[in-house]
């Protein structure tokens, strides 16, 4: 009996392990290229299962999803100096070319070793001969014209051989030392003129707000004396009117005098004043017409 059942487990193994080499299931996100004793197949086996399939091939996974690769390289500029420049670069292989992938490059590390990182670099020379003075890089425009440049020639020289470029990436522009500090010393030199600016508008606000409350005062002062000028004129004026009053009418004096009489009377502190019965005018104050028409 067990003659018998060891022969079947056996069989059974054998065609268990045939079975799965009657399909290939190929992971989310990745694309399967057979080859056949040597042969790469022409077309390349989507993701999930694929039934049937000759039980005779090798297989060759290849990742369908989005790539980045980081590379830095130093770029030569018109003024013969060196600029180290950081870029990052985002693709994917082409799923239907893979079979070509799997034949002209071998896997997907080749196909990033030899055709995209030596492509990009002679892209980065390129380009940086194009670029007068190291520190243009630093320039917006500059660097949007040279990633446009880096997209296109990638584009153009990857797609056939099966890589679709999405974005190319500067992250970082390192220039020379030297022209580092020039940099920084000339930013240096532009913020202390921008803040010798500032100190010299704000001097010259000042200077004209104390301008402007000079002139306010001295307005104020003129104003001031014109009124004076008034008030000294008019009263000048009365006083050549009173004397002329005075010179003209002894009457007005005599009325002056009993007028001050009176507020005399009135004064609880008034001293008493002696008369002579006699005068013609006894009353104080009142000869004082008399003393005027006598000069």
């Amino acid at each position: 009996m067990q003659k018998i059942i060891y022969p079947i487990i056996i069989v059974v193994v054998i065609i268990g392990f045939m079975a799965t080499r009657f399909y290939k299931t190929i992971p989310a996100g990745y694309v399967g290229v057979a080859t056949y004793f040597g042969e790469v197949q022409e077309e390349a086996f989507p993701e999930g299962l694929n039934f049937p399939v000759n039980p005779l091939y090798e297989w060759s996974i290849f990742d369908l999803r989005e790539q980045t690769i980081e590379e830095t390289a130093s770029v030569p500029t018109q003024d013969q100096l060196q600029t180290k420049i950081d870029v990052s670069v985002q693709f994917r292989l082409i799923g239907p070319m893979a079979p070509l992938i799997r034949r002209d490059s071998g896997t997907f590390s080749r196909v990033v070793q030899v055709h995209l990182i030596p492509k990009l670099r002679s892209l980065l020379r390129e380009q940086g001969k194009s670029i007068v003075r190291a520190e243009d890089f630093f320039l917006e425009k500059t660097q949007e014209n040279l990633q446009l440049s880096l997209e296109r020639g990638l584009q153009e020289f990857l797609q056939p051989k099966g890589i679709e470029v999405q974005a190319v990436l500067l992250r970082d522009i390192n220039l020379p030392p030297f022209i580092t500090k020039a940099i920084e010393s000339k930013k240096e030199r532009e913020q202390e003129v921008e803040k010798q600016k500032a100190e010299l508008e704000r001097f010259r606000t000042e200077q004209q707000q104390l301008i402007a409350a000079a002139s306010a005062q001295r307005e104020a002062a003129e104003e001031e004396a014109a009124k004076r000028r008034v008030l000294a004129d008019a009263q000048a004026y009365e006083i050549q009117k009173i004397n002329e009053a005075i010179s003209t009418n002894p009457a007005y004096l005599q009325l002056q005098a009993l007028e001050a009489l009176k507020a005399i009377s009135k004064d609880p502190a008034a001293k008493i004043y002696f008369l002579n019965g006699d005068s013609p005018s006894p009353l104080p104050l009142l000869h004082i017409g008399d003393t005027l028409e006598a000069k």
